[in-house]
């Protein structure tokens, strides 16, 4: 019988003082990094988030005009369970996002406004680890992301949106099925989970094993931490450096 043993995971250096992250929804950084950005926060580091949609298209049962006010709330007290108090949204379309130059141009403006060192993001890959389809809004937004870095750092790209930043060194990508690295979130992990609560009416309406955040989150973790050596619970994330 062949053992099928996957790699451990490499510890996360964590070098970083500010950070930026970049996903399509209200809820994207619930599933999973929470966690991670409670952990970063409590070491003393910034994190600012930045969604691309609002989310308005993701409770069938409220109209798109009632659910995406709604759903931002939930995303700013989502945030400010893992001490992060900076939360912008950008106004492209729920379940209808198109990879772009408008997008790049917007997702660029904001790494040239908050220079971040690390940017974090969604999984852009075509699967989740396990093999489950991903969506679309989350590859755009992922793809789109990883090429903004770039983009910001290019002057002649989008002079009107501020000047270039370069010093992005990483793009985090959460939820990948190629994930390498990761951190020890043990400590932090009642913060991620309260995080995901937060999403009342969002965990209300989706049901099923992902509306039970405890049990959820707790069954990722411990997946992740047994494969980084002395950890319980992890976070494990894909590396790309720039």
């Amino acid at each position: 019988m062949v053992e099928n043993h996957q790699p451990d995971f490499q510890p996360y250096p964590e070098g970083f003082a500010r950070a930026l992250a970049v996903v399509a929804h209200p809820g994207d950084l619930e599933y999973g990094g929470a966690a991670a950005i409670a952990r970063w926060t409590a070491q003393g580091r910034e994190v600012a988030y930045l969604l691309v949609t609002s989310g308005e298209a993701g409770i069938d049962t409220l109209p798109p005009a009632e659910c995406g006010p709604l759903r931002e709330a939930e995303q700013r007290a989502a945030a400010a369970e893992v001490g992060v108090s900076t939360v912008e949204f950008l106004d492209h379309p729920d379940g209808l996002v198109t990879y772009s130059v408008p997008l790049r141009r917007d997702i660029a403006a904001a790494i040239r406004r908050h220079r971040p060192e690390v940017v974090i993001t969604v999984n852009h890959h075509d699967t989740f680890p396990g093999g489950y389809y991903n969506m679309a809004d989350h590859r755009v937004v992922g793809q789109a992301t990883v090429d903004a870095v770039r983009d910001a750092a290019n002057r002649w790209l989008f002079p009107e949106v501020g000047e270039p930043w370069s010093a992005v060194r990483e793009v985090l990508v959460l939820a990948s099925p190629q994930s390498t690295h990761a951190v020890d979130v043990e400590e932090a992990f009642d913060r991620g989970v309260a995080s995901l609560r937060a999403h009342r009416a969002y965990l209300e309406a989706l049901g099923g094993p992902m509306a039970d955040p405890e049990q959820f989150l707790r069954g990722n973790a411990e997946a992740d931490g047994a494969r980084l050596p002395g950890a319980r619970l992890a976070a494990a994330f894909e590396v790309i450096p720039t």
